[in-house]
């Protein structure tokens, strides 16, 4: 096997699988696609002009093999393609190590398995690589059983774009639990909480629906993009003296140590697997809280008011569209893939 330019098949075509194909290709990588026939990713990997097979037949041919569906499908599809098709020896490699860390799936034996991951969406992705960078990512090795799985991953990850930022080494523990931990305590399930809350105090001490949401989510981004270009330290530069004080004083009325707390909880439920197994039951049972508890994110009032405003602001239509940073659910011709 070449461990600078291994034949690759990618299976998933969704915004981190398109991206990562991509990449590749235009890396000098030969890269297959491994998609379910008929399905509307097929349609957009031959448009992509990449050679597309079933998941078993692109699997047989590779050296590497990229699992780049859903973390809840990902079971079955090892069980059922992967592990009766790849080669002896090749090279199992996940963008999240959810599956093999919480040990629902358990690779074979005499298998390389890797893991890279960007820290950022598919459509970052690709636009990064496209004008010469790169978004850093993380790798990590879960057996090397030939001696090379860490060339290997480099290689993948160099691949991407991803080693134009230094990658970082890391495990699937560690990958795994700090990745759920953002997720639920901080970048979503934390700031839409902040979010709402926000604006429903504001809301129901008798001010505009309108204003409060400029104040609460409109204006977040401001202060997001100034925290990703230069942390903390940025933002305190661009913010006003009014806004310094005022941060510095309050914040940890809302942010204090309960919060702190609860989110301790939140990790300890990801590190001891309580997060992973009621998801996991979730999943099985058909989804119905989980749909529900979605449907209510959606129906929340702030969502009528933001979607009024922003009908008015015309510099989004032509906004690039990212796509989400967390996974989501199966999409239909992801999952049978």
């Amino acid at each position: 096997m070449s461990t600078s330019k291994p034949r690759i098949a990618i299976v998933g075509y969704g915004s981190q699988g398109r991206a990562h194909a991509l990449n590749l290709r235009d890396s000098g990588f030969d890269v297959t696609i491994g998609l379910r026939p008929g399905g509307p990713t097929e349609i957009k990997a031959r448009a992509d002009g990449f050679a597309v097979k079933t998941p078993a037949e692109a699997v047989k041919g590779a050296e590497l093999v990229a699992v780049l569906t859903p973390d809840m499908v990902q079971p079955q599809l090892y069980g059922e393609v992967i592990e009766p098709n790849i080669a002896p020896g090749a090279c199992l490699l996940f963008a999240h190590g959810f599956n093999v860390h919480y040990e629902q799936i358990n690779p074979r034996d005499d298998l390389d398995v890797v893991l890279v991951a960007p820290k950022g969406p598919g459509a970052l992705v690709r636009r990064e690589y496209e004008i010469g960078r790169g978004v850093p990512s993380v790798y990590a090795i879960h057996q090397d059983r030939s001696g090379n799985a860490e060339a290997l991953a480099l290689a993948y990850c160099g691949g991407i774009g991803g080693a134009r930022q230094n990658a970082i080494k890391t495990t699937f523990k560690e990958e795994t639990e700090t990745d759920l931990f953002g997720e639920q305590a901080v970048l979503c399930g934390g700031a839409t909480k902040l979010v709402q809350a926000g604006w429903e105090t504001l809301v129901e001490a008798g001010y505009q629906p309108e204003v409060a949401y400029y104040e609460c989510l409109h204006e977040l981004k401001l202060i997001v993009d100034l925290f990703y270009e230069g942390g903390i330290t940025r933002m305190h530069e661009f913010i006003s003296e009014t806004a310094q004080y005022g941060a510095l004083t309050r914040g940890s009325y809302v942010i204090d140590d309960n919060a702190k707390a609860q989110m301790k909880k939140v990790l300890e439920e990801i590190q001891d697997g309580t997060f992973a197994r009621q998801w996991i039951a979730e999943y099985a049972a058909g989804n119905a809280n989980y749909k529900a508890m979605k449907q209510g994110d959606l129906d929340h009032p702030i969502e009528a008011v933001g979607k009024k405003l922003r009908a008015n602001m015309k510099w989004l239509a032509n906004a690039p569209q990212p796509q989400a940073a967390a996974r989501p659910a199966a999409q239909p011709e992801e999952a049978a893939a």
